[in-house]
């Protein structure tokens, strides 16, 4: 397949996805598609699938029927290697995961160096490139807990880009945050996106959404019950969505 018909594909697909657990049915035939370079917001009330959505994405879960494809890679396969999905995919959770033994250049140079076998002295310019980016330049000599929860959540997000992913994925980052926190974090995704990343994220954070996405997943008891642009936030077109952001109360 040539480059140019690669590019125009979806870098993430899902396909009539169905996930349960035990007899809790959490997903319910999903299915929805990310272009290169786009932002997906993936919104819905607490228990309405999102969080299994994406963490399906980068195999954390196994899905019981339907396709997910994400660069190239056939997710639900039997025989995937996890290892290459997720030098393509980075995810960075609510709880920042950090090392805290480890300072914040060990924390990002670790897998660069284990998985993708990087010298150490690249790994410390690539963290300090990272750290950059995220506007924590001073902080490569820190340890975790003496990092406020934003400079740790950007931290996290540091680490994820070192392993220069095609696509992000950011599960409720900001949900631990304090509103002024929140921001700082929020700015980096920004510019992430102006960078042109492909990201799909969960999020509460409707204005953000409202800002940043090309595109918006409302899920409502397992399913897509709306999606579109960011438009469907200003405009819902069911009373679900309606009420969940408030224009319906």
């Amino acid at each position: 397949m040539s480059q140019e018909r690669l590019n125009q594909r979806p870098i993430v697909a899902l396909d009539k996805v169905h996930k349960s657990f035990g007899p809790l049915k959490v997903l319910d035939g999903v299915s929805f598609t990310v272009a290169r370079g786009e932002v997906l917001a993936l919104i819905g009330r607490s228990g309405s699938g999102k969080s299994t959505a994406l963490r399906c994405i980068d195999r954390f879960e196994r899905i019981d029927s339907g396709e997910i494809r994400v660069c190239e890679h056939r997710v639900d396969a039997a025989d995937i290697d996890l290892r290459a999905l997720r030098q393509d995919v980075g995810i960075v959770f609510q709880s920042y995961n950090l090392f805290p033994h480890l300072t914040i250049e060990q924390n990002i140079t670790l897998a660069p160096v284990s998985v993708k076998g990087v010298r150490k002295a690249e790994a410390r310019e690539l963290a300090k490139a990272m750290l950059a980016k995220v506007g924590l330049s001073e902080k490569l000599d820190a340890y975790p807990e003496q990092l406020s929860g934003g400079q740790q959540q950007r931290a996290a997000i540091a680490r994820s880009l070192a392993m220069q992913p095609k696509v992000m994925l950011f599960d409720e980052v900001t949900s631990a945050l304090d509103p002024e926190l929140t921001g700082e974090v929020l700015k980096v995704i920004e510019q992430l996106a102006a960078d042109g990343m492909t990201m799909v994220m969960v999020t509460h954070e409707m204005g953000f959404a409202r800002g940043i996405a090309d595109q918006v997943v409302f899920m409502h008891a397992g399913r897509v019950h709306e999606a579109g642009s960011a438009s469907i936030l200003s405009n819902p077109a069911t009373p679900e969505l309606a009420q969940f952001v408030g224009t319906g109360l």
